[in-house]
C-alpha cells in the first residue's frame, strides 16, 4: 500500500491517491471525494482489467462531477424532496440541485471535499469534519470512511459518524461497474446479469421521489430475485429483504458472461439503488456505460417517518458497512 500526489486543486490543496493491493486485486482511492479511482481485477483467464468507471486525472473529476464517478456521497445520499425536511420541529432548507430536490448532499457534498487520510491495516481511513449548517444540514459531523481489502481481495468500505446536534446521515459509494472493462461500453454493461435479494421497491413520482408505497416486484421488470440481464432504464431503490443488519449480509450479484467476472455486494443497509447510468452525459463515458449499485437508506427518509430512520443524535454513532467482493465464474 502506498500513496502518491494525484494533483492539486485550484487553491493549491494537494490531492493524493492511495493504492491498495491484495489477492490479485488493486484498488485506488483519492482523498478528493473519497473516489474509488480504479478497481483492477482478473477475468476467468487471469487477465486483469480496470472495471470501475473512472477518469485519468483530477481535472476530469473537477470538470465532470455530475455522474459522481466512484465518489463517497453524503451528507445524504440520494434525494430529499423539495430540498427540505423537518427534524424535532425545525425546518431545514437544502440546495435544490436536482430539479426541485436535493441530491447527494447538495452543491458541495462530500464528493467534492478533500479528506484527511491515514493508513490502516490493508487500507486507508479518510476523515473530515462537516461543520454545522454545511449545505444546510444541522450538526457538526465528524465522519470517516475506511477502505480496505480483505484476504480475498474484497473491498470493504466502513463508515462512522458522530454529531453534536440532531441531524440526518445517509452515506454511500457511487461506483459504476462494467465488468467487461471500464471502456467496454453500454452494450456490455446492459448484458450483465444481476441478482438483487429484494421483493419490493419504493416506487417514485416524476421527480424520482418515493410515493411512500412499498410495491411488490413480482411480475414486473424490477424482479431481480433470480438473475437476469440488467438492461437499462433503472434509477430505483430496492427494499432489501434482510432490512437493517449489524453486519454486512449478501444482497446482490453482478455477473458478466463475457469475461466471467463477478461483483458481489454485502451490506448493513436496508436499501440498494440500482442506477444503469442512463444519464451519463458524454465525455469519456456514454449513457449506460456502467451499473451503479448504491447501498443506502431509502430516498427522502427524512420526510417519510414510515421508512427506516436516518436520524443521528448526539451520543449515537452512525455505522454502515458495504463489501464489494470480486470473483470469476466459468
Amino acid at each position: 500500500m502506498h500513496s502518491e500526489l494525484f494533483g492539486t486543486l485550484p487553491d493549491g490543496t494537494p490531492v493524493h491517491r492511495w493504492t491498495l493491493e491484495r489477492a490479485g486485486v488493486r484498488v485506488r482511492v483519492l482523498t478528493y471525494g473519497g473516489i474509488v479511482q480504479s478497481a483492477e481485477v482478473p477475468d476467468r483467464d487471469g487477465r486483469t482489467a480496470q472495471v470501475a468507471l473512472a477518469l485519468p486525472d483530477l481535472r476530469g473529476y473537477l470538470e465532470n462531477s455530475g455522474p459522481y464517478l466512484g465518489a463517497l456521497v453524503g451528507r445524504y445520499a440520494n434525494r430529499i424532496a423539495h430540498g427540505r425536511f423537518r427534524l424535532d420541529g425545525s425546518l431545514y432548507d437544502l440546495a435544490q440541485n436536482n430539479g426541485p430536490n436535493s441530491l447527494h448532499g447538495g452543491e458541495q457534498g462530500f464528493d467534492k471535499r478533500v479528506w484527511d487520510a491515514e493508513p490502516v491495516e490493508q487500507g486507508v481511513r479518510l476523515s473530515r469534519v462537516s461543520p454545522g449548517d454545511e449545505e444546510g444540514f444541522p450538526g457538526r459531523l465528524e465522519v470517516s470512511a475506511t477502505y480496505s481489502l480483505d484476504e480475498s481481495g474484497a473491498l470493504r468500505i466502513a463508515y462512522e459518524a458522530v454529531t453534536d446536534a440532531p441531524t440526518v446521515v445517509n452515506l454511500t459509494n457511487h461506483s459504476y461497474w462494467n465488468l467487461s472493462g471500464a471502456d467496454a461500453g453500454a452494450a456490455a454493461a446492459a448484458g450483465h446479469e444481476l441478482r438483487i435479494a429484494a421483493s419490493r421497491i419504493t416506487p417514485v413520482d416524476a421527480d424520482l421521489i418515493p410515493t411512500g408505497e412499498l410495491a411488490e416486484v413480482s411480475g414486473t421488470r424490477f424482479d431481480f430475485r433470480t438473475p437476469r440481464k440488467v438492461g437499462s432504464g433503472y434509477d430505483h431503490n430496492f427494499v432489501l429483504d434482510k432490512g437493517v443488519t449489524s453486519a454486512p449480509e449478501p444482497v446482490a450479484e453482478l455477473f458478466d458472461p463475457a469475461s466471467g467476472r463477478v461483483v458481489t455486494v454485502a451490506t448493513t443497509e436496508p436499501g440498494l439503488q440500482l442506477y444503469t447510468g442512463d444519464h451519463l452525459d458524454g465525455g469519456r463515458y456514454a449513457p449506460g456505460a456502467g451499473v451503479a449499485l448504491e447501498t443506502q437508506h431509502f430516498p427522502d427518509s427524512p420526510n417519510r417517518p414510515e421508512f427506516p430512520s436516518t436520524v443521528l443524535r448526539p451520543g449515537e454513532v452512525y455505522r454502515s458497512e458495504t463489501v464489494y467482493g470480486f470473483g470469476v465464474r466459468g
